[in-house]
């Protein structure tokens, strides 16, 4: 079946850095667009960066400080997060998306910035 597991996150303080990874399995992973997506306390899931094969497009709250990357030899997405806020705090998801539109989550992975 289709998994995919979220790591690397934990508490960080506000202008530190975590990298977050998302190993999938049950897929070509090569095949899908993947993205990262984050859901803080009381608010909706909103997307954070998304990479296709032509594009990667990036929240305006995270742009130049989180870089999202792939490595298709290992079936897994990357999320650099540098110049961590307080307000980053959330959990985030990774998501696959194929072109067909079957679409999967991982469980997510809380991440807490101190201040």
């Amino acid at each position: 079946q289709v998994q995919l597991v979220e790591s690397g996150g934990g508490l960080g303080q506000a202008g530190g850095s975590l990298r977050l990874s998302c190993a999938a399995s049950g897929i070509t992973f090569s095949t899908f667009h993947m993205g990262w997506y984050r859901q803080a306390p009381g608010k909706q899931r909103e997307s954070v960066a998304f990479t296709t094969r032509v594009t990667t497009r990036y929240a305006d709250s995270v742009k130049g400080r989180f870089i999202v990357s792939r490595d298709n030899a290992k079936n897994t997405l990357y999320l650099q997060m540098n110049s961590l806020k307080p307000e980053d705090t959330a959990v985030y998801y990774c998501y696959a998306q194929h072109e067909t539109g079957a679409a999967y989550w991982g469980q997510g992975t809380q991440v807490t910035v101190s201040s």
